[in-house]
């Protein structure tokens, strides 16, 4: 069982690509002791420059770098390199090192998953993660909801976190939170995330939701249907999608949704979009170059209603994305807030925000996605659950609050100030059910309680539950 590593802990991570840097800089932040070995010298510049991290400039295969790592000592080391073998290879080199936790990233899906020939047991691996397979189950689970945001569960499927654009004609666009609770005060909910910009927003009461603001809003499961009316957002199964980027993100999506839904998929390399219709009899693939406007033209993208691009590219991700949604809101007379939908695929922090506050839907980050697994299965015996709001650079967690911890001694309005903007308690589980937490709500010892922070704030919350 792995059980969640302490403060100070040492923990190795063998490369700085982009997962790898993430943790690291995640770790340091949470007061870890982080040492990391990378080959590249621009990487190890790079880090230097902007971690207070052991750094080891070598390889992983490299005994002599695990020796000048004193690997001996470490708790858990984290293999993300770009080289499956070498990942799985390096975890069983931890093992005669006796390091206890280890956890591998892979590319491959011959390995770890249901079915595979070799499981993580057989690799003794406690967690083996693959980035690409994570991002397509989250796109496949999207386009599978009834209705064309996201909604997160929590506590149980009580709670759950809907996210959801505003647009100039929503009820709830240009008025402060205050105001909007005392005019739709039926049932309890509250808005926990604002993303403006490439900005992530903890708000308060006194926060004016804007046009093209993204929010999160959480309410209870009962009242889910009654807050996405208020909010404007359209429901409806998703029937058509169309994908840009056979890689591998978007040849798993098709093979996942398989017959489900009508599938285009848009392949730019003319060998590879005839390998992906021998692979994929079901989906109509074209070759073509799908951030042009006359290909999507020619794919149908006015019949559309769910744009997804998983290129290479955030720059083509986001401005097909971009041309797709016009012409697909054009075609439909749309306000902005219709059902058709996009999801990007991002691969820099700041264009995650970005993305979801310029007019696309969603937008994933593998590397958040495959670094927040991790940091999440670190931290499991403290932290009930955590998941990365989409769009955001903020986490929901569930914990629970330790007694004589900070959170207890007061209601949450009257909180330390240094905690405002940061994170937010936005329900508790009290007298067998949850609620959503308020204001005058005063959290008490043992109450499993669900926050929403920045992510870089989670320690933070983290001191706020502990003692």
């Amino acid at each position: 069982m792995f059980k969640r590593l302490k403060s100070r802990e040492k923990i190795l991570i063998l490369g700085l690509g982009g997962v790898g840097y993430y943790l690291a800089k995640r770790l340091q932040h949470e007061e870890y002791a982080v040492t990391a070995v990378e080959p590249d010298p621009q990487r190890c510049r790079y880090v230097d420059e902007t971690l207070d991290v052991r750094l080891i400039r070598g390889e992983a295969m490299d005994i002599d770098c695990w020796r000048e790592a004193n690997a001996k000592n470490m708790a858990c080391v984290i293999c993300v390199t770009d080289n499956d073998a070498v990942n799985m290879m390096s975890a069983q080199i931890a093992d005669k090192f006796g390091i206890p936790y280890k956890i591998v990233r892979v590319h491959s899906l011959q390995f770890g998953l249901e079915g595979s020939l070799l499981s993580g047991a057989d690799l003794k691996l406690d967690l083996l993660i693959n980035p690409e397979e994570m991002v397509a189950q989250e796109i496949t689970r999207l386009i599978k909801l009834q209705h064309g945001n996201e909604v997160i569960d929590s506590a149980d499927h009580k709670i759950q976190l809907l996210a959801t654009r505003i647009t100039h004609d929503s009820p709830l666009a240009d008025k402060k939170l205050r105001d909007i609770s005392l005019k739709y005060s039926d049932f309890d909910f509250r808005v926990v995330a604002v993303a403006r910009g490439i900005t992530t927003i903890i708000p308060d009461g006194e926060f004016e939701i804007q046009p093209h603001d993204q929010i999160v809003v959480m309410t209870d499961r009962e009242h889910l249907g009654e807050m996405m009316e208020i909010a404007g957002v359209p429901q409806g199964a998703r029937r058509r999608v169309l994908i840009v980027g056979g890689g591998r993100i978007g040849c798993r999506v098709a093979e996942l949704l398989k017959k489900s839904v009508g599938m285009i998929l848009i392949e730019e390399d003319g060998e590879r979009a005839r390998e992906l219709a021998g692979l994929l009899p079901h989906v109509q693939v074209l070759h073509g170059d799908g951030s042009k406007a006359d290909v999507l033209n020619l794919a149908g993208v006015q019949d559309i209603d769910t744009f997804i691009t998983t290129t290479g590219s955030n720059e083509t991700n986001i401005m097909s994305s971009l041309l797709a949604k016009n012409m697909m809101s054009s075609s439909n007379n749309s306000n902005g807030n219709s059902s058709e939908k996009t999801i990007a695929v991002v691969s820099k922090e700041d264009y995650q925000v970005l993305a979801a506050t310029i007019g696309l839907d969603i937008a994933l980050n593998k590397k958040i996605m495959a670094a927040g697994e991790i940091m999440k299965h670190i931290r499991r015996s403290e932290l009930i659950s955590a998941a990365h709001l989409h769009g955001f650079d903020a986490e929901v967690v569930e914990l629970v609050a330790a007694l004589n911890s900070p959170i207890t001694k007061q209601p949450l309005a009257k909180l330390d100030p240094f905690y405002q903007g940061k994170l937010l308690i936005g329900g508790v589980f009290r007298d067998g059910a949850w609620q959503v937490a308020v204001g005058k709500t005063h959290i008490g010892a043992h109450e499993r309680v669900i926050g929403v922070c920045l992510s870089m704030q989670l320690k933070e919350m983290r001191k706020l539950f502990s003692v």
